[in-house]
């Protein structure tokens, strides 16, 4: 039987299923942009990989049990490509949502041609250049994390400065793993700031560098969460170092800004803008 991952709160006020012949990350990412529209609490179930009439037929199961549970019908977000396995699904007691054909049957009738209406297409894109890309983006990103490596600079799409936990690290890998980008990221220290220069190893590729910085206050909460009562957490340092970093950013031109109240999607997609950067990864 297919693997089942769920997400759940304390208490809810609805269950939610993303149902998918594959990983389910699609349904998932699509059901949450529409979910967070509403102030309630959804106890959220993963069911990937629901590729065969029997794996269909258990799904349907789990979704009636739970009806029969809550006394109210579950919402369903699927990507379910084949008809009859849809069918399955969408005789159950719940409020379906098909996320394929809401979107390829308009785009079949607008591009005059029949959708492949194939299923397991992860195999596809694992061999694909896209994938390829992608790969070689995070391996770029990890080799490159936290000043690690000056070798192949000329190679970054992007390299991140700021000052340490200010959220480099996961905004490079989220650029690297979505968008096939390839990031470096460089922390800016003390010894930085005393020069009142960019580390040496940047200068070159000043286009290419963006800033990220942060309230001194929330910079304070991190960091004591990783070293509790150090001068490295203390506040004063981190108001100095935040200024600092921000003064030097300003100086030198470069694009800059505060991660405190951003998401990472948030974050990255403004570096694709001012960067003017391409997506490699569809």
């Amino acid at each position: 039987m297919p693997a089942i991952s769920i997400i759940q709160p304390a208490a809810f006020d609805r269950t939610v299923f993303f149902v998918s012949d594959g990983t389910g990350i699609t349904a998932e990412a699509f059901g949450h942009a529409v979910l967070t529209q509403f102030n309630l609490r959804f106890k959220q179930v993963r069911l990937p990989f629901i590729d065969d009439l029997d794996k269909a037929h258990y799904a349907a199961a789990k979704i009636n049990e739970t009806f029969e549970q809550e006394g109210m019908p579950p919402i369903i977000f699927s990507t379910l490509v084949k008809e009859d396995l849809s069918q399955i699904i969408r005789n159950t007691k719940c409020m379906y949502m098909d996320l394929i054909q809401t979107f390829v049957g308009p785009l079949e009738q607008e591009l005059g041609i029949k959708s492949t209406h194939t299923i397991g297409r992860g195999q596809d894109i694992a061999n694909s250049e896209a994938y390829k890309n992608r790969i070689e983006a995070i391996n770029f990103s990890l080799i490159h994390d936290d000043g690690q490596s000056h070798k192949n600079l000329s190679s970054a799409d992007v390299i991140l400065v700021g000052v340490s936990r200010s959220g480099k690290t996961p905004t490079s890998l989220f650029l690297a793993m979505q968008y096939g980008i390839k990031s470096a990221n460089y922390p800016l220290i003390p010894e930085d700031f005393e020069r009142g220069k960019m580390p040496s190893a940047l200068l070159k590729y000043k286009s290419k560098i963006f800033g990220l910085s942060i309230t001194p206050e929330r910079l304070c909460v991190i960091r004591n969460e990783r070293l509790p009562g150090s001068k490295y957490a203390a506040l004063e340092n981190c108001r100095f170092e935040v200024n600092e970093a921000e003064a030097m950013m300003k100086r030198e031109g470069i694009h800059w800004l505060s991660s405190t109240t951003k998401s990472i999607e948030e974050i990255s997609s403004t570096i694709l803008q001012e960067l003017k950067l391409e997506k490699r990864v569809y």
